[in-house]
C-alpha cells in the first residue's frame, strides 16, 4: 500500500528544491543579458569609426542577447511550471488534513428534479464534488458533475479499469494540472464549437496564391526603387493597392480577429493538453479509446491545434500598427492569415468537439484517479448480478475523517426494504448518505469506503431534504407529495434503490403515520428496494405484514446524565428517544 500524504511531502520538497536552483539560473541569465548588452554597447562605441567591426559586433551581440533571451524564457517557463506543481501537492497535503472547503462547492451543478443531487450532499459546501474535484478547466468540471449525476449502472467495470489505471500515475496527472493550469482560459469550449460550426467563410479559393503573388511583385519593386529602376513614389502607390484590397475584407476580417482573440488561449491550452494525452501509454480499454478518438487524422490532434494556436497569433499581430500598414500594404498579411483560418475551420470544425471532449474527460477522470490515490484502503465493489444489492462490511461515510469514523456492516437484498428508526443525531441520516454514496461511487466506478463490497447495479432515488417554494406558491407538504409522485412514477419504468428520510413531515402525526404506512406498502407492492429513516415506531409493524420489510436502528444511551451514542447498525426498533432528554438538558424546558 501507498501513503499518499508522503508522496505529495516528498515531491513538495523536490519541487521546491527544483524551483530554487530555477530561480538561481534566472537570475544568472537576467545578469548575462545585461552583461552582453553593455559590452555590445561598449564595443561598437570603442570602434564606431570602423563600421564594418562595430557592426560585426553588433550583429554578435545580439545573437549572443537573443541566444541567453530563449534560455530565460524556457527556464521561466521551467520555474512556472516546478511552481504549479509545488501548489497542487500543497493544496492536496491541505485537503488530506481535511482542509477543503475552500474549493468550488459545484452549486450550479444542482438539479432541483434530479434523482438525487439535492439530498447527498453531492454538491455544496463539504461535498464530495468538492472534495474530489481537481480539474482544471470548466468543461472537465461540468464533466465530472455530469458523471456524478449519470445514475449509469452499464459499463462500470470499464471506468473502474480507468480510474484505477490514472491512480498509479500519480505524475502523469500532476503535470496534466499543471500544464493547464498555467493557461488562462476565458471563452467557453460550447462557445468556440459554436462558432467554428456556424462560422461562414468569405475569402475565395484564389487568396491561396494571390498573397505570395502580391508579396513577390512588393520585393521586386523595392528591390527596383533601391536600384532606381523605378521611381519612388511607385512604393506608395502600390502600397495603396494593397491596402485598398485589404479593406475590400476589412469589416469580416475585423469580425474573425475579434472571435479569434477570444479563443487563442483555450486553443493553447487544449493543444499543450492533448500532446499530454497523446504522449502517454495506456493499457485500460476506455483510455486508449479516448485516445485513439484524437488519433484518428494522418497529424496528431495536439499538431493540428498547435497550428490553428499559431495562425491565431499571426492574425493578432495585425495591431501592430507597422505590420498593419506595410503588412498589409505589401504582402496582404491580413487576408492571407484569414485564408489560413478559415481553411483550418472548413477541415477540423467538425472534429473539434470530440477533440474538446477528450481533453474534458481525462480532467475529470484524473480528479477521480486523484480519489482513488488519496483512499489506497477503499476497495472497488466488485460487480456482481445476485440477489444483494450491497453487501458491504464495515461500511462509512466517505468524507468523514477515518479515526472517528463508525462503520457497519450492510446486507440488503434485491426488493428488501429496510426501516431504520434511532434517537435524534443516533446517525440515521448519516447512514442514508452513506449508503447513497457507495450507490453512487460504485456506479461512477470509484471505490467505496468499505473493507469489502460487493455490488449488483441498481439506479439510486431519493427523498431526503424537501424545500417550500414561494415563487412556485407550493407548500412544504405539497413539495413533498410532488417528490413522492416522481419517486412513484420513476419505480414503474425501471428498478431503483429508494432512499427516504422521515417522509410526511408537512402533516399531524396521526396522519403522518397512516400515510406512511400506506406509502410504504406500495413501494413493498412494488418490487421496490431501499431504506426509509423515521421516528414513528408504529411503522416498524409492518415487518411483522411483509417479509420483504427489516427493521433496523440505531441507539443512544443515557450514561451518568450524559448522552452516548455508538452510531452502530443493529437489526431490531429503537426504545431509546432523546428530545425530552435534550430539551432538559439544554435547558430549554
Amino acid at each position: 500500500m501507498h501513503y499518499p500524504l508522503e508522496y505529495y511531502q516528498q515531491h513538495l520538497k523536490t519541487y521546491q528544491a527544483e524551483e530554487q536552483k530555477l530561480n538561481k539560473q534566472i537570475t544568472v541569465l537576467s545578469l548575462l543579458r545585461v552583461l552582453v548588452f553593455v559590452i555590445t554597447v561598449l564595443g561598437i562605441y570603442l570602434v564606431f569609426d570602423n563600421w564594418q567591426f562595430a557592426a560585426f559586433i553588433g550583429i554578435v551581440g545580439i545573437i549572443f542577447f537573443m541566444y541567453l533571451l530563449s534560455k530565460y524564457t524556457n527556464k521561466k517557463a521551467e520555474r512556472d511550471f516546478n511552481k504549479a506543481l509545488i501548489t497542487i501537492n500543497e493544496e492536496e497535503i491541505n485537503i488530506i488534513s481535511g482542509n477543503f472547503h475552500h474549493r468550488n462547492e459545484g452549486l450550479q451543478y444542482q438539479e432541483a428534479n434530479h434523482f438525487y443531487s439535492l439530498d447527498i450532499d453531492l454538491f455544496g459546501r463539504g461535498s464530495l464534488f468538492q472534495y474530489i474535484n481537481r480539474t482544471t478547466i470548466n468543461e472537465g468540471a461540468q464533466k465530472l458533475a455530469d458523471a456524478l449525476k449519470a445514475n449509469n449502472i452499464h459499463a462500470i467495470q470499464l471506468r473502474q479499469e480507468a480510474i484505477k489505471e490514472l491512480s498509479e500515475k500519480a505524475k502523469w496527472r500532476q503535470h496534466y494540472s499543471a500544464t493547464s493550469s498555467l493557461v488562462s482560459v476565458e471563452t467557453p469550449a460550447k462557445h468556440i464549437i459554436k462558432w467554428l460550426k456556424n462560422h461562414k467563410p468569405f475569402l475565395s479559393k484564389i487568396i491561396s496564391w494571390l498573397p505570395i503573388a502580391f508579396g513577390i511583385i512588393s520585393v521586386a519593386i523595392v528591390v527596383f526603387t533601391i536600384f532606381n529602376s523605378i521611381d519612388k513614389s511607385f512604393i506608395g502607390y502600390w502600397l495603396l493597392v494593397g491596402l485598398g484590397f485589404t479593406g475590400i475584407y476589412l469589416k469580416k476580417i475585423n469580425d474573425l480577429a475579434s472571435n479569434s482573440d477570444k479563443v487563442k488561449d483555450t486553443f493553447r491550452q487544449y493543444a499543450s493538453l492533448l500532446k499530454q494525452i497523446e504522449n502517454e501509454t495506456f493499457t485500460s480499454e476506455l483510455l486508449i479509446q479516448k485516445q485513439n478518438q484524437i488519433k484518428s487524422e494522418d497529424r496528431k490532434a495536439s499538431a493540428i491545434f498547435k497550428e490553428f494556436s499559431k495562425a491565431l497569433d499571426a492574425l493578432d499581430n495585425r495591431n501592430n500598427l507597422i505590420s498593419a500598414i506595410f503588412g498589409n500594404g505589401l504582402f496582404l498579411l491580413d487576408v492571407k492569415n484569414s485564408y489560413h483560418i478559415e481553411q483550418w475551420i472548413l477541415k477540423y470544425a467538425d472534429k473539434v468537439e470530440d477533440w474538446f471532449e477528450v481533453v474534458s474527460f481525462f480532467d475529470a477522470y484524473n480528479s477521480l484517479g486523484n480519489f482513488v490515490f488519496n483512499h489506497p484502503d477503499f476497495v472497488f465493489p466488485e460487480i456482481s448480478n445476485n440477489k444483494h444489492v450491497i453487501k458491504a462490511t464495515q461500511l462509512g461515510h466517505p468524507l468523514l475523517n477515518k479515526t472517528k469514523r463508525i462503520d457497519s456492516d450492510l446486507l440488503i437484498d434485491n426488493e428488501q426494504f429496510f426501516i431504520v428508526t434511532g434517537a435524534n443525531m443516533a446517525g440515521k441520516s448519516t447512514f442514508l448518505r452513506t449508503v447513497s454514496l457507495h450507490i453512487v461511487m460504485a456506479n461512477v466506478g470509484l471505490p467505496v469506503c468499505a473493507k469489502t463490497s460487493q455490488y449488483n447495479p441498481v439506479k439510486l432515488i431519493t427523498s431526503m431534504r424537501t424545500n417550500d417554494s414561494l415563487a412556485d406558491e407550493s407548500s412544504y407538504f405539497f413539495s413533498e407529495l410532488k417528490r413522492l409522485k416522481y419517486i412513484v412514477d420513476a419505480i414503474k419504468e425501471e428498478s431503483y434503490f429508494i432512499v427516504l428520510d422521515e417522509i410526511l413531515k408537512g402533516t399531524n402525526s396521526t396522519d403522518k403515520a397512516i400515510g406512511s404506512r400506506k406509502f410504504v406498502e406500495k413501494l413493498v407492492a412494488s418490487n421496490a428496494t431501499g431504506i426509509i429513516a423515521t421516528h414513528d415506531l408504529s411503522l416498524c409493524d409492518i415487518e411483522n405484514e411483509l417479509s420483504e420489510v427489516k427493521n433496523y436502528y440505531f441507539d443512544a444511551e443515557i450514561i451518568s446524565d450524559e448522552l452516548h451514542f455508538d452510531y452502530t447498525l443493529k437489526e431490531g426498533v429503537c426504545k431509546n428517544m432523546n428530545a425530552s432528554f435534550l430539551l432538559k438538558k439544554m435547558n430549554i424546558v
